[in-house]
């Protein structure tokens, strides 16, 4: 098990492979990513996930579903550390030909879905958990959504099922960094509180520091028990850009590769600790 210390240095190391990853392609939702990617390495590095990257198809694995697909930018450099394929890969994100793309898809070790078009991840999740519960099996599936994704009435159909089937082997993370492609989310269309609105269609809820790996670590504390008959939702508060200063809580970065003399500044930034 990886102390905070390494784990935020592995989140540090995500995070320049998907800004080093992004200036290859001149393309790449890189603070989307920012902001998720703590909560990705305390899933994966941190052990809350089960898997074998040797073997992604592992029965007893753990289901992790990347809802938020433009963010497969950040869970790339995770999966090949881990093994699940070459790191050098990488250097060919979004080339020609290559399976590394903007949006996560199927064709990804360790990947379970295609995620280009938002919103249908926490279903496929609900049908994942169920299936698991029918089968009586007792691996977790973890779903990660954007709070923007968040507008998608599929989303709140796929809460009301696993409420209503009480699917306590189903666990939601919303990345809550307020913002979405064109504006804040609070100015946009508001959705506080997201908390008040899960727990409204049966679910257990907790709001935490998305950043914090001693607070997911924390959220997760009791998943396995299945103590509680209701599927968890976790409101991780984020900053999207997370690590680049002039990026942070920028609406002008939503899809946007530095250049010039601001590669370098992020660069720096994000070497430092």
């Amino acid at each position: 098990m990886k102390t905070i210390l390494e784990l935020q240095a592995k989140a540090r190391w995500v995070r320049q492979h998907i800004l080093e990853m992004s200036l290859h392609a001149k393309s790449g939702h890189i603070t989307s990513s920012f902001s998720c990617a703590d909560i990705l390495v305390a899933l994966y590095h941190g052990g809350l996930l089960r898997f074998d990257p040797k073997n992604p198809s592992w029965p007893e694995r753990d289901i992790f579903l990347m809802s938020k697909g433009q963010s497969g930018i950040a869970l790339y450099p995770i999966l090949a550390d881990l093994g699940f394929f070459p790191v050098s890969d990488l250097k060919h994100f979004a080339d020609k030909g290559s399976h590394i793309s903007v949006h996560i898809g199927k064709d990804i070790p360790g990947s379970e879905i295609v995620s280009g078009s938002l919103g249908h991840g926490l279903g496929i999740g609900c049908g994942f958990a169920w299936a698991a519960k029918v089968d009586w099996l007792s691996h977790l599936t973890v779903c990660l959504l954007g709070d923007g994704e968040c507008y998608e009435g599929s989303v709140w159909e796929a809460a009301m099922f696993a409420g209503h089937h009480n699917l306590n082997n189903l666990v939601a993370i919303v990345d809550r960094n307020e913002m979405g492609v064109l504006d804040f989310t609070e100015i946009s269309l508001k959705l506080s509180s997201l908390a008040e609105k899960f727990a409204a269609f049966g679910w257990r809820v907790k709001e935490i520091d998305g950043h914090s790996f001693e607070q997911i670590f924390d959220a997760f504390s009791d998943v396995r028990s299945r103590r509680y008959d209701k599927p968890l939702a976790i409101i991780a508060k984020t900053v999207k850009g997370k690590g680049v200063s002039f990026m942070e809580n920028a609406r002008l970065w939503h899809y946007r590769v530095p250049d010039g003399d601001m590669i370098e500044v992020a660069r720096k930034e994000l070497t430092s600790e």
